[in-house]
């Protein structure tokens, strides 16, 4: 017969539970499953997403330069696409690496600079493919998030050790 893989060991009631990543699940925990094969996909699809976008925004430049608008009318379109790219690389990278509760300032609107983040879209997609190739995006805060956690945990039963299920020294009643 063929072996079977061993079962995990079921976690103990309380224990925490690793967040899951879009493409990855919880696979990026131990980096089983097919975590290999999902990285490649994902960085390929993010390419292939990225070139579909600065073909679109080309598009969208040739279209301007045809209506004879002029040389500074190009210029300032293409200055325009530069900066929001670099706004949206700058905002995208910070997301996949802190978080997006760390965001601040001008980075943290969404709604106010919607235009910005559609007009860089493809400079968000070019760093997610750039995170990709280093880890599954978004892999560092929730790998930080859940060791912090376990950790946590782990210090919590640690005084727990010669009293399974009492309460921590010190948490007793008061005494008035």
């Amino acid at each position: 017969m063929s072996e079977q893989p061993p079962t995990p060991a079921p976690k103990p009631a309380g224990a925490p539970e690793p967040e899951p990543i879009r493409w990855f699940g919880t696979s990026w925990v131990n980096r089983d499953n097919g975590y290999w094969l999902r990285r490649v996909a994902v960085s390929a699809g993010a390419l292939v997403a990225t070139a579909v976008a600065v073909l679109l925004l080309r598009f969208g430049v040739e279209g301007v330069a045809l209506s004879d608008g002029g040389g500074f009318l190009n210029g300032l379109l293409t200055a325009a696409i530069a900066v929001c790219s670099m706004m949206c690389v700058m905002r995208t990278w910070k997301v996949l690496t802190e978080g997006k509760d760390q965001l601040s300032g001008w980075m943290a609107e969404d709604k106010s600079l919607g235009a910005v983040w559609l007009i860089g879209g493809a400079g968000s997609l070019a760093a997610y493919f750039a995170r990709s190739l280093v880890e599954a995006p978004g892999e560092a805060v929730r790998r930080s998030s859940y060791e912090r956690a376990v950790a946590q945990y782990e210090k919590r039963q640690a005084g727990r050790s010669g009293r399974p299920g009492a309460k921590a020294p010190g948490r007793g009643k008061r005494r008035g």
